[in-house]
Order: C-alpha cells, then sequence, then structure tokens
C-alpha cells in the first residue's frame, strides 16, 4: 500500500514539468497565425496577422535577344538622317500684333525706235509704302494703316509728270461683348491728302491742288462686322464728321473743294477771305475686302460712301478703289488697279465771264484713274 502511494506521488511531480513545457509551444503556436472568430450575424473580418514571407527562387530568363538590340552600350547614329527642307525656325512666344511694312516700286516702259504707227518714248514709276499696326485679342481689335504713295511719268519732248500721290492714316478701335459675335462697337478716324502741287496738265502756272489743300479728316462712331478667319470689315456710322482742310488760301479764296470763297467788293479788292475749313455730320459706310480669287491672284477693294445730314443729304461722296495682283514670285507682282472718286463740292469747268469773274463753279463729274505695272516687293 505504502508503495502504491509513493508511485502515485512519483508520476504526478513528472506530469507537473511536462505542462509548463508543452503550454508555452502551443501559446506560440497559436500566435503565429490568428484569426479572430467571425460573429455569425455580421460575418466581418475583424482582423488578421500573418507572419509570412514569400520569396520565389525561380524568375523567367530572356532566351532571344533581337539582334539590333544591344543592352550593353547603345550607340547612336545619323547616317540614315536627312536634312530639314525648310530653315529651322525656333519657338517664338506668340504675339497679338500683325504687322506688316512693304516697300513696292511698279514700272511701266515704252520705247519706239523707226515705228511707223508713230509714238512717243515714256516711263513711269510708282513708289508705294505700307505700314500696318493690328491688334487683336478676345474682345478687342485695333487697326492702324499709314500708307504713302507718289508716281511719276516722263515723256518724250514733254517735263515730268505727276501720276499718283496720297497719303493715308487710318485707325480703327472695336470692342465686342463676347468671343462668338462678328459684330464690334467701333470708334474710327482717318485722314488723307497729298504730297505736293497738281496740276490741269500742260498748265503748269496755278495749281488746283496742294498739301493739305484739299485734306479730308472723319471720326466718328458706330458698328462693325468683322468675321473671323476673313479679311472683311464692314463700317457703318452714323454719326461721323467730316472735315474738308483748305489751308493754301489761293485756293481757298477761290472756294475750291466746297469751302466759303472770297468776298470782293465792285473793284475787286477782297473783302473777306475765303473759309480755310468747312464742317459737316453725316453717315459714313465702308467697306475692306481682300481675297484670293484665284492661286496668287489676290484682289483688294476698299469702299467709302458718306452723305451730309444738314446740307445735301441723299447726296453721297463715293471713293473706290479695286486692285489686281498677280503674284510671280515672293518679289514680283504684276498690278492692275482703277480709282473712282466723285465728290459734290469739287466742281470741274467754272464759267468765268469777260472780265474774268466766275459766273458758275462748273459741274461735278466723275474722277477715274487706272494703273498697270510691273511691281517689285521689299518686306522689312
Amino acid at each position: 500500500m505504502r508503495s502504491k502511494f509513493s508511485f502515485i506521488i512519483l508520476l504526478f511531480l513528472c506530469i507537473i514539468p511536462l505542462n509548463a513545457q508543452v503550454a508555452p509551444t502551443q501559446k506560440t503556436a497559436s500566435d503565429t497565425l490568428r484569426v479572430s472568430p467571425i460573429p455569425v450575424d455580421t460575418m466581418r473580418i475583424d482582423t488578421m496577422r500573418v507572419d509570412t514571407i514569400v520569396i520565389r527562387t525561380l524568375h523567367q530568363k530572356i532566351k532571344n535577344v533581337a539582334r539590333g538590340a544591344n543592352l550593353s552600350g547603345p550607340v547612336i547614329t545619323f547616317n540614315k538622317t536627312k536634312a530639314l527642307d525648310e530653315e529651322y525656325r525656333p519657338f517664338r512666344i506668340p504675339s497679338f500684333w500683325d504687322k506688316e511694312n512693304k516697300l513696292s516700286v511698279n514700272f511701266n516702259e515704252v520705247a519706239f525706235i523707226n515705228w511707223n504707227a508713230g509714238g512717243n518714248n515714256s516711263v513711269s514709276a510708282l513708289a508705294n509704302i505700307k505700314f500696318l499696326r493690328n491688334y487683336k485679342f478676345r474682345y478687342v481689335k485695333w487697326d492702324n494703316l499709314l500708307e504713302l504713295r507718289y508716281g511719276l511719268n516722263s515723256q518724250e519732248k514733254q517735263k515730268l509728270r505727276k501720276t499718283d500721290d496720297a497719303i493715308r492714316i487710318s485707325t480703327n478701335f472695336a470692342y465686342r461683348r463676347d468671343t462668338i459675335s462678328n459684330w464690334y462697337y467701333s470708334i474710327r478716324a482717318n485722314f488723307r491728302t497729298q504730297f505736293s502741287n497738281g496740276y490741269k496738265y500742260p498748265n503748269r502756272d496755278n495749281p488746283i491742288s496742294r498739301f493739305m489743300a484739299p485734306g479730308y479728316g472723319f471720326i466718328g462712331a458706330g458698328t462693325s462686322y468683322i468675321p473671323e478667319g476673313k479679311k472683311f470689315d464692314l463700317y457703318l456710322s452714323p454719326f461721323t464728321q467730316k472735315a474738308t482742310f483748305v489751308l493754301d488760301q489761293e485756293l481757298a479764296d477761290r472756294g475750291s473743294f466746297g469751302v466759303e470763297r472770297a468776298q470782293y467788293d465792285a473793284e475787286g479788292n477782297k473783302i473777306k477771305d475765303g473759309e480755310n475749313v468747312i464742317m459737316e455730320f453725316g453717315i459714313l459706310v465702308t467697306n475692306n475686302w481682300e481675297t484670293e480669287i484665284f492661286e496668287n491672284v489676290l484682289l483688294k477693294h476698299r469702299l467709302s460712301l458718306y452723305t451730309d445730314y444738314l446740307n445735301s443729304f441723299g447726296n453721297v461722296d463715293i471713293d473706290s478703289e479695286l486692285n489686281i495682283s498677280l503674284k510671280v514670285n515672293k518679289n514680283i507682282t504684276t498690278n492692275l488697279g482703277t480709282h473712282i472718286i466723285y465728290d459734290d463740292d469739287i466742281k470741274f469747268d467754272p464759267i468765268k465771264a469777260d472780265d474774268g469773274t466766275i459766273i458758275s463753279d462748273g459741274t461735278p463729274k466723275i474722277q477715274f484713274k487706272q494703273l498697270f505695272g510691273v511691281g517689285i516687293n521689299y518686306n522689312f
């Protein structure tokens, strides 16, 4: 009996150390992968912890390498590179200004040697300088133009004569409410005159026009129709002030170009000088149009219509120019142009009495000019 009791005590002492060693091992195994129980009502995973690192020891290697591939050191070559057809132009910051500086000279020459039909040798030249400065950005458009023209003609057995003479300055400021509309609110001003004296050839003693005699100035406000991407400009102004300047007193005393003439007494003595300026207020309509009718054939048209409210409403002054340019190359063009003017204030063929006094100023007539020549152009 005593021996049995001793055996039980000995067995109990052996089991206690085994439980002490096995318990930590079970705890470590359970901590390696611990998954929280999933509630039956929600079936949602709470947390998960995995202390496992996966290392792949097998990788797919490149078996086939293309002939042209050089993985170690690529070499850049230009053996098959072709040169540019056009000159390289570096990038420039875009500008809202459109600029043009153009100088052109047109020539026309006729020569005869033992020509049975007869004729006079002649040569003529016409120089034209044009400066454009146009600005356009979103709602604002501002166009500026300065144009100078002068032409001379020389014929056999005749003195040098003038064929063209013009100074034109214009500016137009336009504003629109949005970028979709082609209609603008506009304020426009322009001025034109000439360089030198004009004569009714062959009379060279009495000039019929001079610098600022006449000179025409227009300023007004209205609306402009300027479609996008087209060189078309229609301007309508119901409020335009027109000023006609005759700063040469001799021409002013004659009453040229519509100004009030000088007053004389019975003996022919001048009592009052002729007026140098006449002011009018009326409607102005202008149109500028430029288009390419055929390849290398450019058409330009300019039209100006004006009528005065106060003095002669309905009597329209017309100023129209039509020019066709045939482009031969970059610097040579052939030009054909016409210019028509009708102004009720410009009279022709005055009627004089026997004593020299003017009975009638004459009648207005249509003025017509035609030009044709080969021109050399230079843009700078």
